[in-house]
Order: structure tokens, then sequence, then C-alpha cells
């Protein structure tokens, strides 16, 4: 049994890809996992990875855009205490990412799903994280960088992430006394359904990395835009 064994983790946004990925790391670790997801149903692998492991891995159902759901959550896992909570949801937005072209309704859900929504579970989860040794991961991205050379593509993906990043630095500074360690990641271009077959990482390296860069910044406190290896990203 590792030293990592026996920690508890809770991912938001479970279903597939990196969030899966994530899940399916930490069990590897010896973790108990919490994992979550809009429709179990339409979760398989989450739900035999549960089926494997009943001790360990623990599913809850969770649309974070829909404020009253995160409310629910929040209370059935009360009674718990997370070692790491990695809000991974999120979503790519409209195909049409054009500023004069997209609707208020497409907007308003992408920026809503991608920066508001991960703030609101964090603050209702805050006080469930261990003080001094607890981490609260975003699964942001760098493309949410202002800084860094922009390539034009997905742009209100990118300012998405971008108004993440920064309603995370507000979230940082009103946690005031808790001592924890806060991340905004980024998980790399991966293979999955929103980086494409043709993304240079495959799942498990990127949450491998992930999961190592968590446990390498536990106890450092303050807040990091790092990415899958551990190198830090200009704001």
């Amino acid at each position: 049994m590792t030293a990592e064994a026996k920690r508890h983790v809770i991912v938001i946004g479970a279903s597939r890809g990196i969030g899966l990925g994530l899940v399916e790391e930490y069990l590897r670790r010896g973790w108990n996992v919490t994992a979550t997801s809009r429709d179990l149903a339409r979760a398989p692998r989450l739900g035999a990875l549960a089926e494997a492991e009943p001790a360990r891995l623990f599913l809850e159902t969770v649309d974070i855009a829909e404020p009253d759901q995160i409310e629910a959550l929040a209370h059935r896992v009360s009674r718990n205490s997370f070692d790491v909570v990695i809000v991974n949801a999120g979503i790519m937005g409209p195909a049409e990412q054009d500023a004069d072209c997209v609707s208020a309704a497409a907007a308003g859900l992408l920026f809503y799903t991608n920066a508001i929504a991960p703030i609101h579970v964090a603050k209702r989860l805050a006080h469930l994280v261990k003080s001094d040794a607890g981490v609260i991961a975003f699964m942001s991205s760098r493309t949410g960088s202002v800084a860094a050379e922009s390539n034009g593509t997905k742009p209100l993906y990118r300012a998405s992430k971008a108004a993440l990043n920064s309603l995370t630095r507000s979230f940082v500074a009103d946690l005031k006394d808790k001592a924890i360690t806060v991340l905004s990641m980024h998980p790399g271009w991966v293979r999955t359904d929103m980086g494409g077959s043709n993304a240079t990482l495959d799942v498990a390296a990127s949450a491998k990395g992930l999961a190592d860069v968590i446990v390498a910044r536990t106890g450092t406190k303050g807040h990091a835009f790092v990415d899958y290896a551990g190198n830090e990203i200009a704001w």
C-alpha cells in the first residue's frame, strides 16, 4: 500500500475523457474516489468501475449548470473529508465561435458552465477540504492564458477558461485563512472527444501527470496555473 492510499478525492465531471482517466488513476493509487456525472446511465465505464471497486468508488449525479443540483450534491457528500477536489466538468461551447455570431443563450451556457459553475461547486465543497494538506484543482487550459500566444481558434472557449482563471483568483482571495492549495491546471492536448484524434497525449498520460502535480503541489498553499508536467503557465 502506497503513502497515498486511503486518501479521498472527488472528481466533478468523470463520465469520460480526462475526468474518467483521473478516476482510474486515483483508483490505481489506492485512493477512495467520489465521481460525478450528469447522467450515470450514459457513463457505462464509470458504472463498471464502481461495480469492480464498490468499497472505494462512490458515484454521484450532478449537472453543474443547475445550481439546485450543486446544493444537493454538497449536502449528500457533507459527511466526507476530501484531500483533493477536482472540478473537471466543462463544455466546448457552440460550433460557431465568432463573438459576433453566437447567440446570447449559447454564450451564456458556455460561460456559466465553464467559469461560474466550477466556482459555485468549489465554494460549496471548500469546507470539506482538509486544511493545510488539501487541494482544489480546476481544469483550466493553456488557451485561457491571456499572456500566451493565440492562434485565434475557439475564441469563446478560450475566453471562458480565462474567465474561470480570473474567478478562481477571486475565489482564492475569499478563502482568507483556510490554508489549502488551489491549482488551475492545463491537462495538455489530449485525445478525447474535445481534444480530437490528432492530440499529442493519451488520457492515461495526462491523468497521471495531473495527479503527480497535485501530489507535488500539496501543502504549498496559494494559487498556481500549471500544466500536467508541473510547468507554470503565464496568466
